[in-house]
Order: structure tokens, then sequence, then C-alpha cells
């Protein structure tokens, strides 16, 4: 199971002159439970037991709808996108009081925790490999990318498809993980996070797979 500590804090805070701040409309228990019903832990991180605190800055403006946020200290892994798809899904649930400056930046700090995964046997050099082979893989699924694309357009060579069919088998691209992904992409859905969704279920056309295209046609052809 995963725990999940949440702990707002705020930049630039003038605490001489007391200026109201934002809080999460219900207060903060209805953050963390906003936040604990949400977050979807990322599997390549769920995975190599990668956990810990990613820092997302945002701006609010006046009527609690965030207009800019970034990642400011996180991994650079998967578990940086959750967390910043996680904050900006917040956009619109934030009471703004009056005189708040909304050029200001808030920083939520999302705690990625993870229980009976054996985690704590993992080493802190086993961890650094885990994150260097996130990018790595990063960059063998841009190819695959790449050829799916190009063959969706006809303009793919037929002579590739082998070698890349035996990328996706290395990588653990197959049926399963397709449905895990597809299931993900209808979660975030649900949540009414479209955005995130269509993106997963674009990564699941974009693998090779027609598991999402009737999906894909409902959610997200408006979106693209």
């Amino acid at each position: 199971m995963m725990n999940i500590s949440i702990l707002l804090l705020f930049l630039n805070l003038c605490l001489f002159f007391q200026v109201p701040q934002p809080e999460f409309k219900g207060g903060r228990n209805f953050l963390f439970s906003f936040i604990k019903n949400n977050l979807i832990y990322p599997e390549y991180s769920k995975s190599n037991c990668l956990q810990g605190t990613v820092n997302v800055s945002f701006k609010l403006n006046k009527s609690g709808k965030i207009y800019q946020s970034e990642v400011t200290k996180g991994f650079l892994t998967d578990l940086d996108d959750e967390a910043l798809r996680i904050v900006r899904l917040s956009s619109g649930r934030w009471n703004v009081p009056a005189g708040f400056d909304t050029s200001t930046a808030l920083v939520l700090p999302v705690n990625f925790s993870l229980k009976n995964y054996s985690c704590d046997q993992r080493s802190k050099e086993q961890l650094n490999a885990a994150i260097g082979a996130y990018h790595a893989r990063t960059d063998l699924t841009r190819a695959i990318f790449n050829f799916y694309d190009k063959k969706a357009s006809g303009e793919a060579n037929a002579s590739e498809e082998d070698g890349i069919l035996n990328l996706k088998a290395q990588l653990g691209y197959d049926e399963k993980y397709m449905q895990r992904l597809f299931r993900q992409a209808e979660r975030k859905i649900k949540q009414g996070d479209f955005e995130g969704g269509c993106e997963d279920l674009n990564t699941v056309r974009r693998l090779g797979s027609d598991l999402a295209d009737a999906a894909l046609n409902q959610y997200c052809n408006a979106a693209n």
C-alpha cells in the first residue's frame, strides 16, 4: 500500500504582515484526501522502488485556477510527471483571499512512499542505476514511437519491424502492459484529467496497439 504524506509550503510568505494565503477548499485534510484518492503511483518507479518527495511550484489566479506550474525538485522520472499531474488536477479547488498577490509562487511537496515492496533492500547504487535506466528507456521508447508514427502514415520501413518488436519485448511493452496503461488512462479520465488520460491512450497507440483506438475517438479527438 502507498502512504502519501502531503505538506503545503508557501514561497514568499510575508509573516510580518500576516498576508492571508490560499487554501485548498475544505482545508488541509481535504487536500490530503484529494491527493491520496487521485494519485496513481507511476509504474516504473513503483517497480524500481523509487520514492521520495517531489516539489511542485505553482501559481493561482483569483479564481483559484492554476496558470503556471513546474517541478522544482524531483527525480527526473515518472514520479515528477505524476506529482505535476496531481497539482494541475487541483486547479479550481483553491480559495484565494482578496489581496493575495497572484504572482506569488506556492510549493506543494508530494511525497511518494512504498510499503510492502521490499524496497528497504535496495541500495542507493541500485536506485541511482534505476534512475539512469529510466532515461535510457525513454530514448528507446521514442524509437518505437517514431516507427509506429511512420507506419501509421505509410512511411515506415517494414524491414525494421522485427527489431522494433524485439525492442518492445526487451522493455516489457507486452499486452499486459498495454492493458495496465489503458486502465490507468480510464482512471485519469474518470478523475476529469482528459489531458493525462489521452496522453496515456496515445502512448498505447504509439506503441503499436489498437487497444485504445475506440477510447481515443471517444475522448480525445476534440483535444487533438
